[in-house]
């Protein structure tokens, strides 16, 4: 080797001792710097009250303001349950109002991290009612709102270097309402349907064969009436676990479904579920099958033509008693495509205004002992039954007092078909031959129907051709 080669090593080798002892390689800068704003702060409510002040029907357009919104983050898309959707809501505890922000963005947890304060430069956003929940975008050129383009997120979307603790508001399924919508919010003491996760064949979050873009699950609560609906995108992480079986508690966003005229609620991820050691609070039942003959003695029927229409059921043994409300079971009659086969009963929580409906009609008592072979038939119709329920629910300890109606025990009659959603709303459909024949005793029969008040829960139910009869 030359000298002038021994002379370029020993460069070199200075030149790159001293590169490395002036980069160290130092953890990169990661203090998030409180934003300059160059406009004033607004209040999510002032932005909603704007909203309000329009009816809610259309988009806001914000065209020309130059304020900033604040607000705190309460959703995350790392597990997948969320695509290109920001939720924030006013406060970190007790927060009155939630807006989701539509962002061209994928993913947003690794700047928007849960309990960050973010600002939004509300000039050319627009916000409104959209699927039954508020929210914020552009205006698209049909007038609906679309994602903020991600070439707009900088310019649009601060970071505060405020962050906190999410405070959960705890609700009850009765407490649910379009202004709580987007808000971060504890379920007590709630379970999934036992159909959902009992048996052979356990439903997974989200990975069944009929969930299409998001598998919908029955949650029910253990404390309170009614149930809502569980709702896991197909592309969550998680979607390929099991329910659980037991009961549990869990922190939710709450929001509407994809036509907007139902709650449901969604976790961030399974970290969001609290597993309990309390045992299922699921009714006993009833499940004797359905039976193959019907027996000629007939022990109690009503197709309810001798009662007066538009007036509550009575006579005839039943019981008509309101529980939650001011809805009863009334005698009805339509023509057209719903046609009630002449007069039946029907109950609907439509535009009544109350916050639950609990209605029950309840039949006279049956003697199980002394009439073997017993069996119940029905038919049901429903005019979009939505968030509201019908149960055939019997009991053999209630007093035959209305008083006495909710001290009772009420288990479910299981076998007995009742019209679903998915059923066409003009037809009626029969309960099958429900065999009675596997209880004892004294006996009632109760059509219990639980609702809501509210504009998008207008769930009505019908009923026609009760027979109980034995051999």
């Amino acid at each position: 080797m030359n000298l002038n080669k021994i002379l370029l090593l020993l460069i070199s080798l200075v030149v790159f001792s001293a590169c490395v002892q002036d980069d160290d390689f130092k953890t990169p800068n990661v203090t998030i710097v409180e934003p300059t704003l160059d406009g004033p702060v607004v209040t999510m409510s002032s932005v909603a009250g704007q909203v309000a002040q329009s009816g809610g029907l259309h988009l806001f357009d914000f065209d020309g303001a130059s304020n900033y919104m604040e607000g705190y983050v309460i959703s995350t898309d790392e597990g997948g349950n969320w695509f290109e959707e920001l939720i924030i809501q006013d406060k970190l505890e007790n927060p009155t109002v939630g807006i989701k922000i539509l962002l061209d963005v994928n993913p947003l947890f690794t700047k928007y991290d849960i309990g960050r304060k973010i600002y939004v430069r509300l000039q050319g956003l627009s916000v409104g009612d959209i699927d039954g929940v508020l929210t914020m975008g552009i205006i698209s050129n049909i007038g609906n709102a679309e994602k903020i383009p991600a070439f707009s997120e900088e310019e649009t979307i601060k970071r505060s270097s405020e962050s906190g603790t999410v405070v959960p508001l705890t609700l009850t399924f009765n407490e649910f309402s379009n202004d709580k919508t987007n808000l971060f919010v504890k379920l007590e003491d709630v379970q999934f349907n036992r159909d959902e996760v009992l048996g052979a064949d356990p439903k997974t979050f989200a990975s069944e064969m009929s969930d299409s873009f998001d598998g919908e699950r029955l949650l029910e609560s253990c404390t309170t009436e009614g149930s809502v609906i569980f709702s896991t995108s197909t592309f969550a992480d998680f979607k390929s676990l099991n329910l659980p079986t037991t009961r549990v508690s869990m922190n939710v966003i709450l929001s509407k479904n994809f036509f907007g005229d139902a709650f449901n609620v969604v976790v961030n991820s399974p970290e969001d579920i609290t597993f309990s050691s309390s045992e299922r609070c699921d009714p006993i039942e009833l499940e004797c099958g359905l039976a193959a003959t019907t027996g000629t003695n007939n022990l109690f029927e009503d197709d309810f033509e001798g009662q007066s229409t538009n007036s509550l059921i009575s006579g005839n043994g039943w019981t008509n008693f309101i529980e939650a409300g001011s809805e009863g079971w009334e005698a009805f009659t339509a023509g057209g495509t719903n046609a009630s086969q002449g007069v039946s009963a029907r109950v609907g929580s439509f535009n009544s205004g109350d916050v639950s409906t609990i209605a029950w009609l309840i039949t006279p008592q049956i003697d199980l002992d002394t009439n073997a072979g017993a069996t119940l038939n029905f038919e049901t119709s429903s005019s979009f039954s939505d968030g509201s329920e019908m149960e055939i629910v019997f009991s053999n300890d209630w007093d035959g007092t209305e008083a006495g109606v909710t001290s009772a025990t009420w288990g479910l009659v299981s076998d007995a078909y009742v019209t679903q959603d998915s059923d066409f709303f003009g037809d009626w459909f029969e309960s099958g031959n429900v065999d009675l024949s596997c209880g004892s005793g004294q006996i009632y029969i109760a059509f219990k129907y639980i609702g809501s008040g509210q504009s998008d829960f207008d769930g009505t139910y019908e009923l026609d051709f009760v027979s109980i009869d034995a051999q």
